[in-house]
C-alpha cells in the first residue's frame, strides 16, 4: 500500500501509473509509481541505493528515450500536457537536468557554458539576448560576482562548488518549469553543498524542484515534500516534516532511522 498524504492543487507534474523496466524481461525498476508534485516547491526523493529514485527522475524528461531497450509504461502530465505529446527538445527546455558530477562543457567558456542549449538546438539570438541570458541565469546562482571578470574562461577552471551552481545556471537558460538534480551536492565539500542547498531555497520561488538525494539531513533541511522508495515502490509521499516526525510505514521508519539503506 502507497501511503501518500499529500494533496497538491494545481500540480506542475503529474505521474501516472509510471513503471520502468531496463529490458523487456527485467523487473521493473520503477513500479506502478502515481504522484503529484507541487508548484514553487522542493520535492525530494529518498531511498536506498537501487530502489528507483534516480530511475524515476530520468523519466520526468525522457532521458530513458535514448537507450531503445528501456521500456516506460504510463504517463507523465507537464502543466496537464502529457509529454509524450511533447518533442523531447522542447520538453528538455521545460524541464531541466542537473547530474550528480559537475559536468560544464570543457572547451567551453562559461558564457558559452550557460548558453550551451541554444547554441546546440540551433537557436540563434542576438548578441544583446544572449548576454542578458546569460547574467541573469548567473545571477540567479549567485556565481555573477564571482565570474562576471572572467566569463571567457573555461568553466572548468571554477572550484567544484562554483562548477555545480554553473551547471544549473545552464538548466536556467531556457526559464524551465521544472529543475530535476540527482544527488548534485554528493560529489561537493560541505561548504559548497551548503551553497548549493541555500541556492535550491531561493530558486524554488521561480522553479519546481525535483531533488533525488541519499542524504537524509539534507532533505529535511531543504525539502516541502518527500517521496521515499523502496524496491521500485513509492512506499510513502507527503510533507517532509511530517515523515521525518511521524513517518507511517514501518519501512520508511527504518530508512530515516538507519536501520537499513
Amino acid at each position: 500500500m502507497i501511503l501518500n498524504n499529500l494533496e497538491v492543487e494545481n500540480p506542475v507534474l503529474s505521474i501516472k501509473d509510471l513503471s520502468v523496466a531496463y529490458d523487456k524481461n527485467a523487473k521493473n525498476a520503477v513500479n506502478a509509481v502515481s504522484a503529484e508534485v507541487k508548484r514553487n516547491a522542493i520535492t525530494a526523493i529518498m531511498g536506498p541505493s537501487g530502489c528507483g529514485k534516480s530511475t524515476l527522475l530520468r523519466a520526468i524528461n525522457r532521458m530513458h528515450d535514448l537507450y531503445p531497450a528501456i521500456v516506460t509504461e504510463g504517463n507523465i502530465f507537464l502543466n496537464g500536457e502529457n509529454i509524450n505529446k511533447i518533442s523531447t527538445i522542447e520538453l528538455r527546455r521545460k524541464i531541466g537536468m542537473v547530474f550528480q558530477r559537475p559536468n560544464p562543457f570543457p572547451t567551453m567558456s562559461i558564457y558559452d557554458n550557460v548558453i550551451a542549449g541554444y547554441k546546440l538546438n540551433g537557436i540563434r539570438l542576438k548578441k544583446e539576448k544572449r548576454d542578458h541570458i546569460v547574467e541573469e541565469s548567473l545571477k540567479d546562482v549567485v556565481l555573477w560576482d564571482e565570474v562576471k571578470d572572467s566569463l571567457y574562461k573555461k568553466g572548468t577552471f571554477l572550484s567544484g562548488g562554483q562548477q555545480q551552481r554553473l551547471c544549473i545556471a545552464r538548466a536556467l537558460a531556457f526559464q524551465p518549469d521544472v529543475i530535476l538534480l540527482d544527488e548534485p551536492t554528493s560529489a561537493l565539500d560541505p561548504v559548497a553543498t551548503s551553497k548549493v542547498e541555500d541556492l535550491l531555497v531561493k530558486l524554488k520561488k521561480k522553479y519546481s524542484i525535483v531533488l533525488v538525494t541519499h542524504n537524509m539531513t539534507q532533505a529535511a533541511r531543504i525539502s516541502d515534500n518527500s517521496m521515499f522508495m523502496y524496491l521500485g515502490d513509492l512506499v510513502e509521499y507527503g510533507k517532509t516534516k511530517s515523515m521525518f516526525t511521524t513517518p507511517q510505514d514501518q519501512r520508511t521508519e527504518e530508512y530515516l532511522t538507519g536501520k537499513f539503506g
